[in-house]
This record gives structure tokens, C-alpha cells and sequence, in this order.
């Protein structure tokens, strides 16, 4: 048996979507309807026309300016993830690396073109990837729900290349997705230069955009099921017979209702999360980048989430 275990550490509205913080918001528009669930497995014409409107953001609430949370992070925000609205900000639009949270867009476009049953060859060059990986061996076929649970729940490098490989055929063409489809979400405050973010040149988004990304990608069941999930064991061909992948977001089971989203650090970005947690229906996110104290910080950002109404 392997063990793989990391330690915590680190509908359109009539109103203007893209408002800068500092803004005097308008009256507040009628909320737009909950976004239907993701289409699995969508042909590429069909993904042309899903409505990528749901990872649009409405706000700030003309309250949140006189909220004053102490958070040390350099960039925050959370949202309401059924209405859009963002609850309160901190320099929401600030261009920041983003470490490992940027497995959020591979994930999403992966699961588009991935079947969790198909068999992906390990690409070599993703067995050379630097820093954090499981320990993918060259050209060992895997089941691609084995790859997205390293992805998402171990945070595996290895494991965003080698799925990155498979569903763009390069990793060159992967990344050129990644900014198709941040393009097409409306996320003018991003750009990717790796599908792992191991890589902190020119991959940079901002908490007001991994807040919109996190609202498009939780329509998706299947990656809303990888991200709640703490521990899960994976079979795996000999001579490693099981994997044990243990999530490293430390909310989990730690802060009622929490259910995702990813962690990440670098020593450029420093701590990030995109963390989420679900009560009575509702589902709060809240983004911090770059933020020392980032599990301290985020269950009170949490439970203004909570406390606030959208």
C-alpha cells in the first residue's frame, strides 16, 4: 500500500455584472434564478452554448463596506453562490498568484472531456513535474476518476499533467484552453501558464474571479462529490495496490458545513483557499490569497457568509 497523505498547510440581470469594490452599489437587482446543473459530457458544440452566465458575480451589497472582518489576506471575498452576490471584499480584483487553486479550471475542463472510466496513459513528462505529486509512473494506465481525486483532494502536479495531456493532447493546449475558457467566463482578471500552478509566472487570477470559477464549477456533481470528500481509498494496479488520498483542505469536518473547495501555496502566493460550506440549501464561498492565518480567517468570512442575507 501507498500512502498519500499531506498535512494542512498550507438568468442575465439588468444590472452591471463586473463592479469594483469600491463601487456605490444600486439598488440590488432581482437575484437570477439558480443555475441548472452541468451537462456531463457535453459535445464541444454544446459546451459552446451551456450558460457560462453563472459564473457572473452581482455586488457588492451596499452594506459590505462597513463590514471590517480582520483578515490578513491580501486579496478575499465571499459570495452567495445561488444569486451571485458578493457579501463583502477586500481588493476582490487584485491580480495575485494563485498556487494550487488554479487545479479548479483544469479540473473543470478535464470533466468535461473526460469520462471518470476512461483510461489515461501517463504522458513521462508528467512524472517530472516539480514539488507535490503522487508518484505517477510513465505510461501506467489509470482510470481518470483515480487522476481527478489526486487532482482535487491530494492536489497531485503529476496528476493535473497527466490529465491535462489526455484532454487537450498537450500540455500547451491545455493552457490554451484554460485562457479560452477564462475568456469566455468573463474572468478579466486571469491568466494561466500551467495546468498545476506549481508555476507562479504569468499565472495569476484574483479572489473575485476563483469565486466566479468555484460558482460555474460547483454546478458539476461529480466535482462538487471530489471536493467534500476527506478521505477516500483507491485501488491501484500492482505493485502499489492502494492509494489513500486525504484531503487537504483542514475545514473539512472541522467547520460545520463545509464542503470544498481547494487548497494552495507557493511560496510567491503563499496560503490560498477557495473554501465552501453548505446550510439549509445555502452555499457560501469564500476566497483568500495570500493570507498567513488563511483557516483562522476563513471560518469567520464563513459566518459572515452565513449571517448575511443575498
Amino acid at each position: 500500500m501507498l500512502l498519500v497523505v499531506a498535512a494542512a498547510a498550507g438568468a442575465v440581470t439588468p444590472f452591471v455584472l463586473r463592479l469594483h469594490e469600491k463601487s456605490h452599489a444600486a439598488t440590488a437587482p432581482r437575484a437570477p434564478a439558480k443555475p441548472p446543473p452541468a451537462k456531463a459530457h457535453a459535445s464541444p458544440a454544446e459546451r459552446a452554448v451551456q450558460p457560462r452566465i453563472f459564473a457572473s458575480l452581482v455586488g457588492p451589497l451596499p452594506t459590505a463596506r462597513l463590514l471590517a472582518p480582520p483578515v490578513a489576506a491580501r486579496a478575499a471575498i465571499v459570495v452567495d453562490t445561488r444569486s451571485g452576490r458578493v457579501l463583502w471584499s477586500r481588493h476582490a480584483h487584485r491580480r495575485v498568484a494563485i498556487a494550487s487553486t488554479t487545479k479548479i479550471m483544469t479540473a473543470v475542463l478535464a470533466l468535461q472531456r473526460l469520462r471518470p472510466n476512461d483510461v489515461v496513459t501517463v504522458n513521462p513528462l508528467a512524472t517530472r513535474v516539480p514539488l507535490v505529486k503522487e508518484g505517477l509512473r510513465p505510461r501506467e494506465r489509470v482510470r481518470a476518476w483515480k487522476l481527478f481525486d489526486g487532482l482535487l483532494m491530494y492536489s497531485g502536479n503529476d496528476d493535473a499533467l497527466a490529465l491535462a495531456i489526455a484532454a487537450a493532447g498537450s500540455r500547451a493546449g491545455f493552457v490554451r484552453l484554460m485562457n479560452e475558457e477564462a475568456r469566455a467566463l468573463g474572468l478579466a482578471d486571469t491568466h494561466f501558464s500551467t495546468p498545476s500552478g506549481v508555476i507562479d509566472s504569468q499565472n495569476y487570477s484574483s479572489a473575485w474571479d476563483l469565486a466566479a470559477l468555484t460558482r460555474y464549477a460547483l454546478r458539476d456533481a461529480r466535482f462538487r462529490r471530489i471536493v467534500r470528500t476527506r478521505i477516500v481509498h483507491v485501488p491501484w494496479s500492482p505493485p502499489t495496490y492502494e492509494k489513500v488520498y486525504v484531503n487537504k483542505n483542514a475545514l473539512l469536518g472541522r467547520y460545520r458545513g463545509a464542503d470544498g473547495v481547494k487548497t494552495g501555496w507557493t511560496t510567491v502566493a503563499g496560503h490560498c483557499l477557495v473554501a465552501s460550506a453548505t446550510r439549509h440549501g445555502r452555499t457560501i464561498v469564500a476566497v483568500l490569497l495570500d493570507d498567513r492565518d488563511v483557516y483562522d480567517d476563513a471560518r469567520p468570512l464563513l459566518d459572515l457568509g452565513f449571517s448575511t442575507r443575498a
